[in-house]
């Protein structure tokens, strides 16, 4: 699943190519997608290398190939109003139980949707690659994906690099909650929800990183930690 960043500049990319053969500087994404800095443009092209839209040729300046489009972004039947969703369909989601079942019976499928910045924000939603299962007693109603965690910034609430965290889709938060924030429609982190005023701090649980503090059009919540596996 790609975000709608990507998605521009991917159609931007091909566009390019389809009419002149060469595809654009940066200089020109950077316009064309009205980011700030080409920072932002390097981080969407390795992400959309990482997912296999799109191919850097070597020892060749500007090059890149694109290898395939997601088949909603065609001219014809491209999305309009956009956005990011971590999950897409009934898998994850717990049902209410009848009467009858037994307690803790029932166990739920839950996707496993890519990474999650602990640390530094990243590009994170990403295609379902795996399931686990998890019982549906531990999650309680709703639906559910699971993130694999990177970074250290959340240490001290208990949560580790190399952790899997199951996320309760869900787009409002209660002020502590700890969040999936998705930061611009770009980069997705995963942060304690504080609200200061009419702004969004994203405060880490490390004393070593700095809280973030952002405008509310800056940032949707994606969903809403419920707890995590770890291994040993």
């Amino acid at each position: 699943m790609l975000t709608r960043k990507q998605i521009e500049l991917l159609r931007f990319i091909d566009v390019r190519l389809r009419e002149s053969g060469v595809p654009p500087s940066f200089d020109e994404m950077k316009e064309a997608l009205d980011l700030k800095s080409k920072s932002g443009i390097h981080r969407l092209i390795l992400a959309l290398e990482e997912r296999g839209f799109i191919r850097r040729l070597p020892n060749r300046a500007r090059a890149l190939e694109v290898l395939r489009l997601p088949e909603a972004t065609t001219p014809h039947n491209a999305p309009r109003g956009f956005k990011p969703s971590v999950i897409e369909g009934n898998l994850g989601k717990v049902k209410p139980k009848a009467a009858e079942s037994p307690r803790g019976a029932d166990i739920v499928s839950i996707p496993i949707m890519g990474r999650i910045a602990a640390g530094t924000p990243i590009s994170a939603i990403q295609t379902r690659s795996s399931t686990i299962g998890m019982p549906a007693d531990m999650l309680g109603l709703g639906e559910h994906f699971a993130l694999e965690v990177r970074g250290d910034s959340m240490i001290e609430a208990g949560i580790n690099d190399g952790d899997t965290v199951i996320i309760k889709k869900q787009d409002t938060a209660d002020n502590g909650d700890i969040v999936v924030a998705l930061i611009d429609d770009e980069e997705a982190t995963l942060k304690r929800l504080r609200k200061r005023g009419s702004s969004i701090a994203l405060e880490a649980a490390n004393p070593a990183y700095e809280t973030r503090v952002l405008g509310p059009d800056r940032v949707r919540i994606q969903g809403r930690l419920v707890t995590l596996m770890r291994r040993y």
